[in-house]
């Protein structure tokens, strides 16, 4: 491994810097000590240029793939120099997370009207979604802060809606730190309970929703002997951001036309922004996609800004509830990041009612996913702005799932038992029940195979 570069990475505030701040990524520290923005964490580009030229880097990244040296056979480590340089390598926390498959969703594709369509499957990680690729990160350098002394951190917290707590609390077992999550009280599946529980983190289920618990965790972590691990720690980002090179590394460097991502705290669309200025600035790559947010109606404050103008800036709703729990968030962390990534990628804000994002979910399980809820808000949004043009048939897109559907059987379960409230279920499904009857099983084979005759027709 290369010899870590302190000077590549640094904090710096979102809404106020100036090129000379640096404020240290191992400092206790998530917002301005000026203004109160957002910080994030800059890479100077001139070291990275100086490195490798972007053919150089692309090669460098090639030859780490599928590698099982440590760090390097990690989605996220392999970027290494991109995302935390000044990290040590013994204080690498890391499941090998990343690594996730592109699919080559054709047949759901051509349904839908866009047949180069393909589905970044970020729920084959360790913990079951893309919340991994920003823990390794946090923890990673959570680990250092503790072994150089230069704060007291006893613990580390989050507030979440079901897939931060499960990722949170895996990385901070294996680096053997104590984790505190504050979730809402039946706002979760019991699959995303259970994750935290059983890995021993102290949960600390509230009676309010998630942006409750967010203002809760905020409060507690001012005391910085615990850190916070919330998306509106910038540590985080970086290690989102990935999922980004990934598609383009697995896209042969290729960049699709759009990108479309589930939105609800919004650090998720910032973080893809962040992957790909970063290979544009460095000329791995020679253009961008175009973002896509989408959000559920039942949560989609950015939205109704969007529609206008971004000028009003952000109004908090109340969050209603909905089939995609980890989006329901009314008062996202990361606004202005995200109207940063979408203004600078001419990027939408779609949004999707309950019932197409049912709809859509089950109709991707017919071609083979098994679709998370907001993945199903993804894939509602693809097929609102392809039924109007606004993406066209000949356009590459890449929907982004952000986590696995084993995580929300209930939904699943809901869907095809006709029992979602409000929810047609056009594609539902439900098991034969026949007696041990050889000419009553013959008898349904028969009818089930004239009924997929038809249908193929």
């Amino acid at each position: 491994m290369s010899t870590p570069l302190p000077w590549d990475s640094h904090f710096r505030c979102f809404m106020c810097c100036t090129p000379e701040e640096r404020l240290s990524v191992f400092d206790v520290i998530y917002r301005c000590p000026r203004c109160g923005g957002l910080l994030e964490v800059h890479h100077a580009r001139q070291p990275l240029r100086a490195r490798h030229s972007g053919p150089e880097w692309r090669q460098t990244f090639e030859d780490r793939s599928g590698t099982h040296a440590f760090p390097y056979g990690s989605g996220v480590w392999r970027y290494w120099e991109w995302v935390m340089p000044s990290l040590l390598p013994e204080h690498i926390v890391s499941m090998y997370e990343g690594n996730s498959n592109l699919f080559q969703a054709d047949r759901l594709g051509v349904q839908i009207g866009v047949p180069d369509l393909w589905i970044k499957m970020c729920g084959n990680s360790h913990t079951g979604s893309f919340k991994d690729l920003g823990m390794t990160v946090l923890i990673s350098v959570v680990r250092q802060i503790m072994a150089q002394g230069t704060s007291n951190i006893q613990a580390v917290a989050c507030a979440s809606t079901g897939d931060t707590s499960a990722a949170l609390a895996a990385y901070a077992a294996a680096a053997d730190i104590p984790a505190i999550i504050f979730l809402p009280k039946g706002g979760i599946s019991d699959a995303q309970l259970i994750q935290p529980i059983a890995n021993g983190a102290h949960v600390l289920a509230l009676d309010t929703d998630f942006d409750g618990c967010m203002e809760i965790v905020q409060a507690i972590t001012q005391d910085e002997t615990i850190y916070l691990a919330n998306s509106m720690n910038s540590l985080r980002v970086e290690g989102q951001k990935t999922v980004a090179l990934e598609i383009l590394q697995q896209l042969a460097w290729d960049p699709p036309d759009w990108i479309i991502v589930p939105s609800g705290n919004l650090g998720n669309v910032s973080a893809m922004y962040q992957g790909l200025r970063l290979m544009h600035d460095l000329g791995v790559v020679d253009r961008m996609p175009r973002l896509v947010a989408a959000q559920t109606e039942k949560a989609n404050p950015l939205f109704r800004s969007f529609t206008q103008g971004f000028a009003a800036g952000l109004v908090p709703v109340a969050a209603e509830r909905t089939l995609a729990s980890a989006i329901q968030i009314g008062n996202p962390v990361s606004y202005a990041k995200a109207v940063r990534a979408l203004d600078a990628t001419q990027g939408i804000v779609a949004s999707v009612p309950e019932d197409q994002l049912a709809h859509a979910a089950a109709l991707g399980d017919r071609t083979g996913l098994y679709a998370c809820p907001h993945t199903g808000v993804a894939l509602g949004a693809l097929m609102q702005l392809a039924e109007r043009g606004e993406i066209g048939t000949a356009e590459r897109v890449v929907v982004v799932s952000t986590a696995h559907g084993l995580k929300f059987t209930p939904f699943k379960i809901g869907y095809h038992a006709g029992e979602l409230e409000g929810i047609q279920g056009r594609l539902a499904n439900s098991p034969w029940e026949l007696p041990p009857s050889l000419d009553d099983v013959r008898g349904a084979v028969h009818e089930i195979l004239d009924a997929h005759a038809q249908q193929s027709r």
